[in-house]
């Protein structure tokens, strides 16, 4: 039945009860008592942070660099420094100066110079058969 409850998330947490505990202290005895003396204790309410406090709390302007707040705004500064504007600037002249991809540059202008040499010789830009027909080879009726 519990891990049906389980599976849908409808377990109750643990009740958690301020139970004393026995605990047998293992120091020397005494000298007014001959065996181990046993002691009741409270035991010590669980916390979740296990003492440490929230760096927000300390810090609220933290951004996750440093415990110090003065070192977690120049580590913070130093790395949206680099971390953007470096990476921008010299990622951009990069990708700026990256040399023709797919030579499109190259095509465009060959496709110019070929259009002007055309023009000037006052031939069509395209002609009606594009491929030269003298040199096209036809297999013979028989091979078909």
């Amino acid at each position: 039945m519990l891990t049906r409850l389980a599976r849908f998330g409808l377990v109750l947490p643990r009740l958690r009860l301020n139970v004393p505990v026995r605990c047998v202290s293992q120091s020397k005895p005494n000298g007014a008592v001959g065996s181990s003396a046993v002691t009741e204790l409270q035991q010590a309410a669980p916390s979740d942070s296990h003492g440490e406090v929230s760096q927000y709390v300390k810090n609220p302007d933290y951004h996750g660099f440093s415990n110090d707040p003065a070192v977690d705004v120049w580590n913070m500064r130093l790395a949206f420094f680099f971390g953007i504007s470096v990476c921008i600037v010299i990622g951009g002249t990069f990708i700026h100066y990256l040399p023709d991809h797919g030579m499109r540059q190259w095509a465009r202008r060959e496709a110019e110079r070929v259009i002007l040499q055309k023009e000037k010789a006052g031939l069509p830009l395209i002609d009606e058969n594009y491929y030269d027909t003298n040199k096209i080879v036809l297999p013979s009726a028989g091979e078909e």
